[in-house]
């Protein structure tokens, strides 16, 4: 069987199920696990090396402007790669390429699979759909049992905690609020979201809706960035009196809808109540000076 995933969180998905070796292409977007390093990629952004926050969100607005996207789908290179099966994703034409821009006439006619997890429900049923493509439905179902079962350990660990006021932000400039899963991560790791709605898209904010927010902590999780960058960036936002601010990799751990969300949750867990969960392994929370 060959896999193309259109999504990083469909490659990890297939990584979850032990099938790594059916991929044989994945995106430019991709970047675990180590082992998908090697494949061809399917697919490039027109977004510069190197561009800033504001930058880049300009790039997408006008993108979008014009019906476009900043994700582009290279056809001679998933023509190359002969799948039998597409993972793909309909959520988000800002972070991937969706599936309706998949070409007509391939050599063979692959089996699509549609992930648009917005919830972590949503996740493990597009693990089990992912499952059930690969033939790996077992695994699949015990995948998503051993990622409750973390979970269920987590809010155990947390359980009659007082529980911090949380204020997430997916991007700094400009500041957009977390939203689809995400406040359910902060929910299941003892805290409470004091911006974001769960099931609902992000949304652009001010600094000053922050402020009202009355955040106890902050945590820069931009899309796509590791935790030091997060970091970097969540320096330039103003200064919350009583709060304290962390970066951390929204690549691995909140903007992808896959089974690394877990991990997501660990990690928050680790930042509002330390001693109680520990963070997953490889995983920081980084302190931002400017939070007093």
């Amino acid at each position: 069987m060959r896999v193309v995933s259109l999504v990083p969180a469909a490659t990890e998905m297939v990584w979850a199920l032990g099938a790594t070796d059916r991929l044989v292409a994945v995106t430019h977007d991709d970047d675990f696990p180590p082992a998908i390093d090697a494949l061809p990629r399917v697919t490039r952004s027109t977004i510069p090396t190197g561009a800033s926050a504001r930058e880049i969100d300009l790039h997408v607005r006008e993108a979008g402007a014009r019906g476009e996207s900043t994700f582009h789908l290279d056809e001679q290179a998933l023509r190359d790669a002969r799948p039998d099966v597409i993972l793909g994703q309909t959520l988000c034409a800002v972070c991937a390429v969706t599936l309706d821009r998949i070409p007509t006439g391939l050599e063979r006619q692959p089996s699509v699979v549609p992930l648009d997890a917005s919830s972590m429900e949503g996740m493990f049923a597009d693990i089990r759909r992912v499952g059930a493509a690969l033939r790996c439905d077992a695994d699949a179902d015990r995948l998503v049992e051993e990622l409750r079962s973390r979970l269920a350990l987590v809010e155990k660990r947390v359980a009659g905690l007082p529980r911090p006021r949380v204020a997430c932000l997916e991007w700094l400039d400009p500041l957009f609020d977390a939203g689809h899963w995400v406040p359910e991560q902060v929910r299941i790791a003892g805290g409470v979201d004091v911006l974001g709605t769960a099931g609902a898209r992000s949304r652009e904010i001010g600094w000053d809706e922050v402020i009202a927010a009355r955040p106890e902590i902050v945590v820069a999780m931009p899309c796509g960035w590791d935790a030091p960058r997060a970091a970097r960036e969540a320096e330039a936002l103003g200064d919350l009196v009583g709060a304290r601010m962390f970066g951390v990799d929204g690549a691995a751990y909140f903007s992808r809808p896959g089974p690394r969300l877990v991990d997501g949750v660990e990690l928050l867990a680790s930042i509002f109540h330390p001693g109680r969960v520990a963070p997953p392994d490889g995983a920081s929370a980084i302190g931002v000076g400017l939070a007093v």
